[in-house]
């Protein structure tokens, strides 16, 4: 009973803020995002230390700054990802637009499959459906909601063009069948990991626990990875799906030290786009949780 109550909340909450006019929405959801702030301390809590450990050089008031942007991000992207039902190529023109294709057009041609480097940063939700309703449908690495419904729900709207889930509890024999069959999918590589599917190497300065799935698979079947972020421009007043350029893996032909290099060169990549957009990334996850056996506790 319960889940269907938490199904039916959400629903309504996604009818109702998905028929609104966006700037009224988005008025909102501002005003539901600051009193989270305020009231989750601990969440807010987990954000001052990650900036305090990732970005030392910044002043208290930076900190709250960026913080308080974050959540201001969060809520629109709440806001699009209920409206994302009625969006089409047409009514998309004007405020999201694409940067860098040409890069993601010349690692497809490849055949191999794409490996989409990303993480939850701007508006991670919307951006492959967006590169889907354009044309190109990928896949999507996730992990299942507790609430069933609900994961029925979310996955039926991410999926409306074309788009599939790749669940995270049987990910690795999916994303080799995507790229054998030359496809392109999507994998969130920013969150906390434990050994053995993460590998320790270096984020912000600091050891991280990070996923080596895509490293693994892209030296193992020679699939394109290239950096992409769907991000909000202030001086645009619109979101940009960004394309960079493909990532060169190096083989040295020690395996091992292979998939090390190419984990820290994705690691390198994520930790430059987020310091372009530092307040549009999710601080408050618990990035440094895992830590090398014999070190401190960082939260």
């Amino acid at each position: 009973m319960s889940k269907r109550l938490e199904y039916w909340l959400v629903l309504a909450v996604a009818l109702g803020l998905g028929r609104m006019p966006r700037a009224l929405a988005r008025l909102l959801v501002r005003a539901l995002t600051w009193g989270v702030y305020l009231a989750l301390g601990r969440l807010r809590r987990v954000g001052e230390c990650n900036l305090a450990l990732a970005l030392p050089g910044l002043s208290s008031r930076e900190r709250t700054r960026i913080l308080r942007h974050l959540y201001r991000n969060l809520g629109w992207q709440l806001v699009e990802f209920c409206r994302m039902p009625r969006y089409t190529v047409r009514n998309t023109q004007g405020w999201i637009r694409t940067e860098g294709r040409e890069h993601y057009l010349a690692a497809g041609a490849r055949g191999k499959g794409v490996l989409v480097l990303t993480g939850h940063l701007g508006a991670w939700e919307l951006s492959s459906f967006y590169h889907s309703l354009m044309g190109h449908p990928m896949g999507m690495v996730i992990r299942r909601l507790d609430n069933r419904m609900l994961d029925e729900f979310v996955n039926g709207i991410r999926c409306l063009h074309g788009n599939q889930v790749l669940h995270k509890d049987d990910f690795a024999r999916g994303l080799l069948t995507a790229m054998r069959a030359g496809k392109t999918v999507g994998i969130l590589m920013d969150t906390n990991m434990t050994p053995p599917q993460g590998e320790f190497v270096r984020f912000f300065g600091r050891q991280a626990c990070t996923a080596s799935g895509l490293a693994r698979v892209a030296l193992k079947t020679g699939a394109a990875v290239l950096p992409g972020f769907l991000l909000w421009e202030q001086a645009e007043r619109q979101y940009v799906l960004h394309f960079g350029p493909e990532l060169v893996l190096q083989r040295s032909g020690d395996a091992e030290a292979d998939i090390l290099a190419a984990t820290q060169q994705c690691n390198d990549v994520l930790e430059a786009w987020i310091r372009r957009y530092p307040d549009q990334w999710l601080w408050i996850h618990r990035r440094w949780k895992t830590r090398p056996p014999g070190e401190p506790r960082v939260y």
